[in-house]
């Protein structure tokens, strides 16, 4: 009898370590076999169990409110903001009846006749300028 190699009994268990994929056409040129420490469990949508649900449309973006006619008192600041990487101009407005702490920052076309308000924070400025 020839020499056999003893068998090797171990607690663990082999498992695989790749993971082989059926790929599209359009990934044709890539290999399909990757490590299982790149995949990701597979979890069910509600689109996957129920492809016949109609999907609810997605809901209206939220618009601050306009301020009724007449209720900005005067525009008090401007500052430039970035918001989205974008710069976006904002006005510190006063309403009429409210106090100070009332205050809101808003964009122009947010605020009713908001060319009117910025014609006179604009004149108070030069006005201010001047008497300096």
């Amino acid at each position: 009898m020839g020499s056999q190699s003893p068998t090797i009994e171990t607690r663990f268990s082999l498992v695989k370590k790749a993971v082989e994929f059926k790929l599209t056409e359009v990934f044709s040129r890539k290999h399909p076999v990757f490590p299982v420490s790149l995949g990701k469990p597979y979890f069910q949508t509600e689109e996957d169990t129920f492809p016949s649900r109609k999907k609810n449309p997605t809901p209206p973006k939220i618009v601050e409110v306009r301020n009724s006619p007449g209720s900005v008192k005067r525009i008090i600041k401007a500052r430039k903001i970035r918001l989205n990487g974008k710069d976006q101009r904002q006005y510190l407005v006063r309403f009429k009846n409210q106090r100070a702490y009332k205050d809101k920052w808003l964009e122009e076309d947010a605020i009713i006749d908001g060319n009117l308000y910025l014609r006179r924070l604009r004149a108070s400025r030069r006005t201010e300028q001047s008497h300096q």
